[in-house]
């Protein structure tokens, strides 16, 4: 139990009173943006990649598809798996990563559309001959942590 006197810590003002706070107390938190950067480029729920030097738009959503993938690919840690064992992991049918990026024709030339194509390509490195893919900035993570 902490003794608080009433003139340092409470406000009266209007027949209402409230609490001031300690000067050593911290700061309310505040909401953490979605989208800030944890994971590399991902967010904390991969549905948000940031990516400044090749996409000059901010943030990329990304679709739950399209996070799961990526997700999939980070707990790799950058070690090349085939699409099957990727989309499995993913929760997903597909055999190929890129088919949850494909850009539908009527949706061309629109930034929120594009983005996550984007993001794939600057991201997954693929052996297509072999069906494998992985992505570097996985292993990199790992790497610094080491």
């Amino acid at each position: 139990m902490e003794w608080l006197a009433l003139e340092e810590r409470f406000a009266l003002y209007g027949g209402g009173i409230s609490f001031i706070g300690t000067p050593d107390e911290p700061s309310t938190p505040k909401a953490s943006d979605p989208t800030t950067p944890v994971h590399g480029p991902f967010s904390a729920d991969f549905r948000w990649v940031t990516l400044p030097e090749v996409w000059p738009h901010g943030p990329i959503r990304l679709t739950k598809a399209q996070a799961a993938v990526f997700q999939a690919l980070w707990s790799f840690k950058g070690e090349l798996r085939d699409g099957e064992t990727i989309m499995r992991r993913a929760g997903l049918e597909s055999g190929k990563p890129i088919d949850v990026f494909k850009v539908k024709a009527r949706d061309r030339g629109k930034p929120e559309a594009e983005g996550p194509l984007v993001a794939y390509r600057e991201l997954v490195e693929t052996r297509r001959r072999e069906g494998l893919y992985w992505m570097p900035c996985a292993a990199a993570e790992v790497s610094a942590l080491a």
